[in-house]
């Protein structure tokens, strides 16, 4: 049998495909044993569908799953090449040689393996095949069908002719396929779904035309395979489901949907209460303020918790005037040690670090120097906190209480992408890829803990890298965007995956993060889009405050951050409809409006919320291309009615946004408020009637 697979387009002639060698039997009334020449398949039937899996192992210790599958009892019929198992629901037939399957629900054809034929087989792709990359899967596309999911990316939503990879990465942007937030979960608005358990990366050839335009070929690059296979009628509950499994996120505080003032960086405690000072005699309405990593630590010696002491040799004066101005704190933070702290040394000889595997010592991650320029200054060599280590993970939360007891209401949980080499060595023994991407759902429930158990004002906290499991741990913000329109673009379509992969609660870095090309009409812009996101930060690289972009920016600017404000009611409701439901804040038209495929090619509009449909201007100069869907549709501010069911275009004058509210709905806004300390009961509906 030969082993090789390339990436780039595979000799699919040299991958043998799986056979069935004996009689598929039952081991138990819940667990049937398939016998391949590759080693058992074990399949099980429950409330979330077809589970294979080649081992019965112990992945589920790093909890990416909270929902215990209720298995259904099983019975088996067929023999020779055929053979068919049910259970609930759910119908499978097996065929023996290759092994393939056809999966219903009950009269509905779920899923089969890809039909994709040649000249002599009936399969050219293996259904199932084992080989030195990993498991490998092949599943039937319809001619039209279009997939989702698969964590946040920053192209076409619709990942259909798209090869993904479920790999988190420090993207350095939003321009390319790598990005820091992956899942391997993709659905079909026919109704299928598919999930992978593992903490190994995952290759998605969805429809690749170098491999195979008509069918899913799934990659699991680790030597078990662990995936589900399950059917809802709606992608709603698509979502729902894989949220049931893999859990819902808690509903954030009040204060966090308010406006987020950062940069990268205020210098000391001078500049950041100069800002802070004239946020507040501006009346520009802010609840949270952030000190970003070169902000309070030093660069050379981070991360341990530590003030730098030659800016803030006392912090406490600083946080305090902050908080008598009214203003929450968030502080940045990433889970490495500089070899230049004493901490480095301490948690090395404790063995909280992750080892090197040549040596047996703490592994010392050296920065790839060439993306930091004159502000993002070059970091020292480092250790790498091994959160598989229990000690290690108590010491990490507990850590974090005195910055709460000082005052500290947030944290941003940056970085998380490091674990990269399989030379690395976890407590628990896992290395490299296999601990990669579940290293950020390990360091973001870290962090979320302490804020539970330490934060005064309500567990929240801002994480750049996540994977399954990490939407419990709100919220995630999407990286470091490009200063121009198409960082904007891809921005948008970023958050709406990561919603579309079950993630709730997003956020962007408005204006921007990278370059300050003080863009007056892109930044205007940006605030407008992010009124309606989950979360809202004005964050990069340069001054974020709207005044600096000029009078007429920072007008419009005042204008849609005071809507936020006025929204946050209407946002408190859509939260807590997102922790119960798993469905995202803002919804792709895919999702929000399944029965209407015309709509689902508009990829940059989106609703928030059950009501207001929003269509950002993502060019220069004010031009909107979009779809209303059918019925009658308020325009906000306006009143005007509109009918929908149409394809249109106009162009905005720089202070007016397209939002549109469903005929016959009630918005609920509140009073211009500073921050949402203020008295925010005075609540008005829009329309009034």
């Amino acid at each position: 049998m030969s082993n090789a697979f390339s990436v780039i387009e595979p000799d699919w002639n040299a991958i043998d495909p799986a056979e069935i060698v004996q009689p598929p039997h039952l081991e138990s009334d819940e667990i049937l044993i398939v016998p391949t020449q590759l080693g058992e398949l074990r399949m099980s039937i429950s409330n979330y569908g077809l589970r294979i899996q080649s081992a019965d192992d112990n992945q589920a210790a790093y909890g990416m799953l909270t929902a215990t599958p209720k298995n259904e009892s099983l019975t088996l019929s067929g023999d020779n090449d055929k053979y068919c198992v049910t259970g609930g629901q759910y119908r499978l037939e097996l065929c023996a040689s290759p092994l393939h399957f056809k999966l219903y629900k009950g009269e509905t054809l779920v899923q089969q393996s890809a039909t994709d034929g040649h000249f002599v087989r009936q399969h050219r792709l293996p259904p199932f095949a084992k080989t030195d990359a990993g498991w490998l899967i092949s599943l039937e596309l319809g001619y039209d069908e279009a997939v989702y999911g698969l964590g946040e990316k920053w192209a076409k939503l619709d990942k259909r002719g798209q090869l993904i990879r479920s790999y988190n990465h420090d993207a350095l942007g939003v321009n390319a396929e790598k990005s820091y937030k992956n899942t391997p979960y993709a659905w079909s608005p026919d109704g299928w779904n598919l999930f992978v358990h593992t903490t190994s990366p995952v290759t998605h050839g969805v429809g690749y035309a170098l491999w195979s335009q008509r069918a899913y070929v799934c990659l699991v690059e680790d030597s078990l395979l662990d995936m589900f296979l399950y059917h809802e009628d709606t992608p709603a509950n698509s979502i729902h489901t894989y949220s049931q499994l893999t859990g819902f996120a808690p509903t954030p505080p009040t204060w966090s949907l308010g406006v987020i003032l950062s940069k990268a960086y205020y210098k000391d405690a001078e500049e950041l209460l100069a800002v802070a000072r004239e946020v507040r005699e501006k009346e520009m309405p802010c609840d949270v303020i952030t000190l970003d990593g070169r902000a309070w630590q030093d660069t050379d010696t981070r991360f341990a918790f530590e003030w730098d002491p030659s800016r803030y040799a006392d912090p406490k004066p600083v946080i305090d005037e902050l908080k008598a101005l009214g203003f929450k704190i968030c502080v940045w933070e990433y889970p490495m040690i500089s070899v230049k702290n004493p901490l480095f040394k301490k948690a090395a000889e404790k063995g909280w670090l992750i080892k090197d595997k040549r040596t047996g010592k703490a592994y010392r991650y050296e920065w790839d120097l060439s993306p930091f320029g004159e502000v993002l200054t070059p970091l020292p060599d480092s250790g790498i906190l091994d959160f598989t280590h229990p000690e290690a993970y108590e010491f990490w939360r507990e850590s974090h209480k005195p910055l709460f007891d000082l005052g500290i209401d947030m944290i941003k949980a940056d970085f998380g992408e490091q674990l990269e080499d399989d030379n690395m060595l976890s407590y628990s023994g896992d290395s490299g890829n296999r601990l990669h991407n579940v290293y950020s759902m390990l360091y973001n429930r870290c962090v979320y803990e302490a804020a539970e158990k330490y934060c005064k004002t309500g567990p929240f906290l801002f994480s750049r890298s996540a994977w399954t499991g990490s939407q419990r741990y709100p919220s995630q913000w999407g990286g470091d965007p490009q200063a121009d329109w198409q960082g904007l673009a891809a921005s948008i379509r970023g958050s709406l995956s990561w919603g579309l992969s079950g993630g709730p609660f997003f956020a962007t870095d408005i204006g921007g993060f990278y370059k300050d090309t003080r863009d007056a009409e892109l930044y205007v812009r940006w605030t407008q889009a992010s009124v309606f996101s989950a979360h809202m930060r004005l964050h990069g690289i340069g001054p974020r405050e709207p005044w600096s972009y000029g009078e007429a920016a920072s007008a419009a600017v005042f204008e849609a951050i005071k809507l936020r404000y006025q929204l946050i009611p209407y946002l408190q409701k859509v939260a807590k409809q997102a922790t119960e439901t798993g469905l995202p804040l803002q919804r792709a038209m895919v999702l929000a409006f399944p029965d209407e495929p015309l709509s689902h090619s508009f990829e940059q509009q989106f609703m928030c919320g059950d009501d207001l449909l929003v269509v950002p201007c993502v060019v220069p100069g004010g031009k909107l291309k979009y779809y209303l869907p059918k019925g009658e549709w308020v325009r906000f501010a306006s009143e005007e009615v509109v009918s929908g069911g149409v394809y249109r275009e106009e162009t905005l004058a720089l202070n007016d946004i397209a939002v549109f509210a469903k005929k016959g709905s009630r918005i609920e806004l509140g009073p211009d408020v500073q921050h949402t300390d203020m008295d925010m009961s005075n609540v008005t509906l829009w329309p009034a009637q």
